[in-house]
């Protein structure tokens, strides 16, 4: 295996299937969460998930990562636009990161624009669906291998 990267869902992604499938398409996060691992397996990387709506939760588990990952795939949904907290938890992580939104969070409103994380992040992969997972794991995996 080339790396451990930690794949991470913030807020609401669990209610996958649920929401707006013009945004967020149809996939619930099981099905998503498959796919990611078969992308992954293609790749060569071991992938680990991690979900949850409570936000101190996202900000712990970020801390646990030492010694865990080689890099991260993030989607936190709506705590990217504002949660400082996780944005500090993230930097100290001191591992390499993608941040990754299902829809084109550019195209929407204007809250939706911001992002508190993406300067820590080495890429940003916004408005494709399932497969812009499989875009960051391998922006990742080019990061870890060079």
């Amino acid at each position: 295996m080339l790396g451990r990267v930690e794949v991470m869902h913030g807020v609401n992604l669990d209610q996958l299937g649920r929401r707006d499938p013009a945004h967020y398409g149809s996939l619930t996060l099981e099905q998503l969460e498959l796919k990611i691992g078969a992308d992954a397996r293609e790749l060569g990387l071991e992938v680990r998930f991690f979900q949850t709506n409570h936000e101190g939760e996202f900000v712990e588990h970020l801390h646990r990562l030492a010694g865990q990952a080689d890099g991260i795939v993030l989607n936190p949904g709506a705590w990217t636009h504002y949660s400082y907290a996780i944005r500090d938890a993230l930097e100290l992580t001191r591992l390499p990161a993608v941040e990754v939104h299902l829809s084109d969070v550019d195209a929407r409103e204007p809250w939706r624009r911001q992002s508190v994380i993406a300067e820590l992040c080495i890429a940003r992969v916004a408005g494709k669906g399932p497969d812009g997972y499989r875009e960051a794991l391998e922006r990742l995996r080019a990061e870890m291998s060079g």
